[in-house]
């Protein structure tokens, strides 16, 4: 088998993935009650062969699919074909996974400038105004 690719330099081997094919729920007619269609992927996070970066970012995440005890359990049940419900619940893994990776940028805090601020006490002026203008003559606050 090949393994799960999740960055040019990061991958999975597919023994570490665990796959259990289930009974969809909801509508589908008699297909529902004999062919277990849906695919649940469980994958664990501490026994695998990630990085520690990646371990260590996964069990810190929120996110429902990963439980307390450090599982990435993901659940797809969209088609009625098995094979599209286990390709979609991996390409949701690879997704998961290659998230935590991603850095976000660090902001740069910056201050309004002149004209911003000027434009802003010009907007608030108008509005007052218009505000101020609905109501009856001769009326105060």
């Amino acid at each position: 088998m090949a393994d799960v690719q999740i960055s040019a330099r990061v991958s999975i081997p597919d023994s570490e993935i665990e796959w259990q094919f289930i009974r969809s729920s909801g509508a589908g007619g008699q297909n529902v009650n004999k062919v277990a269609t849906a695919a649940q992927l469980i994958f664990d996070i501490n026994a695998s062969s990630l990085p520690e970066f990646y371990k260590e970012k996964l069990l810190n995440k929120s996110d429902h699919r990963i439980t307390q005890s450090g599982k990435i359990i993901i659940k797809c049940q969209e088609s009625r074909s098995q094979l599209a419900n286990r390709e979609q619940a991996l390409a949701d893994f690879i997704q998961l996974v290659a998230s935590v990776a991603i850095v976000p940028k660090k902001r740069i805090a910056t201050r309004p400038t002149k004209a911003s601020k000027t434009r802003r006490i010009v907007a608030k002026k108008q509005r007052g105004n218009i505000k101020a203008a609905r109501k009856k003559p001769g009326t105060e606050g």
